[in-house]
């Protein structure tokens, strides 16, 4: 169910047909400017401040609720943004897919879903294998960004951010100014910040030389 009539998220909203492989910003953004995503856009809140503050870098959101990712679009389009685009897929599969290697400044992870029952936690975004996957596709010296409300999922977090050797924690910082108390300012922030709820975050860096140890056993 759409969010609003009369939707237009074509200009903004990125498809790949499965057999294109991986695919060049340049064919997309037509510049050879830095390119950031964020997996699990919403309505496009984040990358919308974020796009418009930083135009000399590309932004590319994920969402799998379509109705979300065609009103981020429309979002971006209304704001005559050229540099984001809203991609509607499995996050993981569309990066493992579509996204070449060392190809990308920062990965932004802002509340995802913390599967709170223990039967799911195996679906859980951040696992040893996503983080894995961060490295290769990041530049030397890119960073994956991680916020929750959720304090058991951060505790998972943080084992998994501590248990693997392919990138290194260091401290969050966030891409955006925020007022006393913000962190990102999605609209699940907003939302969880009236509740009254804590939030958790956590970044972590792939080596200047792209080279790490390897993962812990």
């Amino acid at each position: 169910m759409a969010l609003r009539s009369n939707l237009d998220p074509a200009p903004n909203l990125l498809t790949v047909p499965d057999a294109a492989g991986k695919i060049k910003w340049t064919d997309i953004f037509g510049n050879n400017h830095a390119v950031e995503l964020e997996i699990g856009s919403g309505k496009g809140t984040f990358i919308l401040a974020v796009a418009q503050m930083h135009p000399q870098h590309n932004y590319i959101g994920m969402e799998w609720a379509k109705a979300y990712c065609d009103f981020a679009a429309d979002r971006f389009r209304r704001h005559g943004l050229a540099n984001a685009r809203m991609v509607h897929a499995e996050a993981l599969w569309w990066i493992r897919c579509h996204v070449p290697d060392n190809a990308v400044a920062a990965v932004h992870v802002y509340f995802p879903d913390p599967w709170p029952k223990s039967r799911h936690h195996k679906r859980r975004l951040i696992q040893p294998e996503f983080l894995r996957e961060m490295h290769r596709i990041l530049v030397p010296g890119g960073q994956v960004r991680v916020v929750t409300d959720h304090a058991e999922y951060f505790e998972w977090i943080r084992t998994v951010f501590a248990g693997q050797g392919v990138l290194a924690q260091i401290p969050f910082e966030s891409p955006l100014p925020q007022e006393a108390g913000g962190v990102v300012g999605t609209n699940f922030e907003k939302k969880y910040a009236l509740e009254g709820r804590s939030f958790y975050a956590i970044a972590a860096e792939k080596g200047m030389n792209g080279v790490t140890s390897a993962p812990a056993s």
